[in-house]
């Protein structure tokens, strides 16, 4: 059995929707978790840099996914735009 070619060219773009969606569930779990604890500390400049730290993470996913081409960033922020959604979902659901 062969695979077609047209089939291993979509390999990279599912790889890149699922890594912004797993990136985007990382994200978003990290940035729920540093609210709780904002509420609970108050500002400093570890929140400050917890927030560098997201900002610059995704910076260096969707330059990586740029590399690979437009298709494959457009599916990246897809997946993490995915990610987001299923983020408010779960805060909204729980209490």
């Amino acid at each position: 059995m062969t695979i077609h070619p047209a089939a291993i060219n979509l390999l990279p773009l599912a790889a890149a929707w699922a890594s912004g969606l797993t990136f985007g569930w990382g994200y978003f779990a990290a940035l729920r978790r540093w609210i709780a604890r904002y509420g609970v500390r108050g500002r400093g400049p570890r929140s400050a840099a917890a927030a560098l730290t997201r900002v610059a993470a995704a910076v260096v996913l969707f330059t990586v996914t740029a590399h690979w081409g437009a298709l494959a960033l457009l599916l990246s922020f897809l997946g993490f735009l995915l990610a987001r959604a299923l983020a408010l979902r779960a805060a909204r659901a729980s209490p």
